[in-house]
């Protein structure tokens, strides 16, 4: 009987071992994600690319940022950004090149916002695309005669960082 009380204690024990480690590693998944949550009831996630841009003549260098939004109240209810530091020439609308994992390319009209160094996409088909997604490639034009900029994002945790979002902003998942 000892025995067998002994094998339950270690088969809890293992049990709760790996709960504990589920839990750990879904927090090590979040741990690239910033959240925030503003008093006009915008709530939002950013990542980092996993590349750099580089700027002012080769002397600096930055990775480009993804923010996956929701409004609480609001339409558009969910969108997507990408920060970057060299504002891009276009006005209006730009075309962006996305690939999910190593899916289709598609181009899409993305909106060029403030002095053009952020770009958007609204609607909840984008943010959908990349729940299920490990990886996201984003390529656009700076100008004309300025090159091609590029942006690389693991997306390890996006699942639970669109859940997040979604709870936060009492709204479905996409």
């Amino acid at each position: 009987m000892r025995l067998l009380v002994g094998i339950g204690g270690a088969v809890a024990t293992a049990l709760l071992l790996v709960s504990v480690c589920g839990v750990a590693q879904a927090g090590a998944a979040l741990d690239n994600w910033r959240f925030d949550e503003s008093s006009d009831g915008l709530v939002t996630a950013s990542l980092y690319a996993t590349n750099k841009l580089i700027t002012g003549g080769g002397a600096l260098s930055y990775s480009p940022v993804l923010t996956i939004a929701c409004r609480k109240d609001g339409e558009p209810r969910w969108s997507e950004w990408l920060h970057v530091n060299d504002a891009v020439s276009a006005r209006g609308t730009i075309t962006m090149s996305v690939t999910a994992d190593q899916g289709k390319k598609v181009n899409e009209s993305w909106s060029v916002g403030t002095r053009g160094r952020m770009l958007v996409r609204d609607g909840a088909d984008g943010v959908k695309r990349l729940v299920s997604a490990n990886r996201l490639l984003l390529s656009w034009r700076f100008g004309l005669l300025s090159g091609r900029g590029e942006a690389d994002f693991d997306l390890a945790g996006v699942e639970e960082a669109v859940g997040q979002i979604a709870g936060t902003c009492n709204a479905e998942l996409p």
